[in-house]
């Protein structure tokens, strides 16, 4: 075989032969020796490509679906304990307060977060705070929450990296 080869679309910046990346959360770090898409040999994928890239020296068990692989020289994805996100209860039975935890799919990443403080509830059209640490939100509620993820999980700020910082 040819070692490794991990699948997945490039999001933002390059992805070429030579390049040293690192998977998060896996904390895996290697060298990319080649990048291919649609079994075509490529000189870098671009963004929005599907690419598939071979690694040397890393064994399939060490990265999983949801890791996001980076330069490791340029401000590398990490995973988050913790992160603050923008949520609209759309359509939900009764209330949500602190302690629930739904499954967020971020990129490829399938990972139960639990809300562990509502920091403010805000208004949908204006982004506006309307109220500071509600005890519940409910359907057609904005609010900013606290989350923490169940497992390691990479997010990035929605304003640096937006593809990582939507779910």
């Amino acid at each position: 075989g040819i070692g490794t080869v991990p699948v997945g679309r490039v999001e933002t910046g390059i992805i070429k032969a030579g390049m040293v990346v690192t998977f998060a959360p896996s904390n895996v770090t290697t060298e990319v020796k080649s990048v291919e898409m649609h079994h075509e040999q490529l000189v870098e994928g671009l963004p929005g490509d599907n690419v598939g890239f071979n690694v040397k020296n890393v064994s399939v068990k060490d990265i999983r679906r949801g890791n996001v692989a980076s330069d490791s020289k340029n401000d590398p994805a990490k995973e988050a304990a913790s992160f603050n996100a923008q949520v609209i209860v759309l359509n939900h039975p009764g209330q949500i307060g602190a302690g629930y935890a739904p499954v967020l799919d971020c990129h490829t990443a399938h990972i139960a977060c639990k809300f562990s403080e509502l920091l403010e509830k805000i208004d949908r059209r204006t982004g506006k705070a309307i109220e500071q640490a509600p005890k519940f939100v409910k359907s057609g509620d904005a609010c900013i929450v606290k989350l923490i993820p169940s497992k390691p999980m990479c997010v990035e700020s929605y304003s640096e990296y937006p593809p990582l910082g939507r779910f």
